[in-house]
């Protein structure tokens, strides 16, 4: 195989190799699957159909359940054709739309969570100016400045890694296409232009990530002096949701691409992409209903409406 152009597929990693098991696993994803449509379909009727919740921190949730729908719909109903159709073959151009979708999805993702945590802050340390600098206008520029950066990190990404000659297999080591594992299919030296592209964008995740840490040092320090426990409670019952997400985004996306070869070995690899790929998008809608009371009461009359309806 002497470069990617004669390339017609790729060979993922397959969970089980009996057919009981493989269904199994389809079933469990399937669940979680459709849980995750469910959870961020109400999520955003529920954001969109109540003019209470049309405000900027429910605007950018509302974009953030559309992002958890497209990245869990990127990997895992192919892994469920693939256990159930017992294959585990991806087709080259498959493969490429997995790379971008996942590279633009997960990128407009952590966008949106540094937008979200300058919301915070400014709702908590600059009330006054809350209105001003969050206005509709402000919202809808960052918002397209999330989802166009990311666009064109994930074509750059994407470009640079399927136009390198793959020397090294079609194997795959992974139920789904990442730009680590088909850089190891590269000839060597031939990746240094991606590479390059890797550590720009890690740079820049690095200081969206400090900017999220010094924002809610910030939004802590408010905290202790607002002189009502009523006042902190509810400032912190508003952040707590998004800390929450951030935490478990980012520190499953940091191990799983920033742990030490030492520590690396296929099934935790397999189990922290996981984490990140499947958990995450799962949970997150828990978190946010669980959490949020005007989320949750907003739920509970739409639920309740749509029962009544069909009774």
């Amino acid at each position: 195989m002497s470069n990617s152009s004669s390339m017609d597929d790729f060979l993922l990693l397959v969970f089980a190799d009996t057919q009981k098991l493989q269904l199994l696993h389809f079933w469990l994803f399937l669940i979680i699957y459709v849980a995750v449509l469910l959870g961020n379909v109400l999520i955003i009727t529920a954001i969109a159909c109540d003019h209470h919740l049309h405000t900027p921190m429910y605007f950018f949730l509302l974009n953030l359940s559309l992002l958890d729908m497209g990245s869990i719909s990127t990997t895992v109903p192919k892994s469920m054709a693939n256990s159930l159709l017992d294959t585990r073959s991806i087709s080259y151009e498959g493969c490429a739309a997995q790379v971008f979708l996942l590279v633009f999805l997960i990128g407009a993702e952590y966008s949106f969570l540094t937008i979200m945590a300058y919301d915070r802050y400014v709702a908590i340390c600059k009330p006054l100016h809350y209105g001003s600098l969050m206005g509709s206008k402000a919202c809808v520029n960052m918002a397209a400045a999330a989802w166009g950066s990311a666009f064109l990190n994930a074509v750059l990404h994407t470009a640079n890694t399927f136009l390198l000659p793959l020397c090294h297999g079609n194997t795959v080591d992974q139920f789904f296409c990442e730009i680590p594992l088909i850089l190891k299919l590269s000839c060597s030296d031939s990746n240094l232009k991606e590479v390059g592209l890797i550590v720009v964008s890690a740079f820049l995740i690095f200081a969206c990530f400090v900017f999220i840490v010094v924002s809610y040092v910030s939004i802590f320090r408010a905290m202790l002096r607002i002189p009502s426990e009523q006042g902190r409670y509810k400032a912190f019952s508003t952040c707590l949701p998004h800390l929450a997400v951030v935490s478990l985004f980012i520190s499953t996306l940091m191990f799983a691409y920033l742990k030490p070869p030492s520590i690396s070995s296929p099934a935790l690899d397999l189990v922290v992409t996981i984490l990140y790929s499947v958990v995450s998008p799962a949970v997150n809608p828990l978190i946010y209903s669980m959490r949020n009371q005007e989320l949750k009461h907003v739920l509970k009359k739409l639920i309740l409406l749509v029962v009544l309806q069909k009774q």
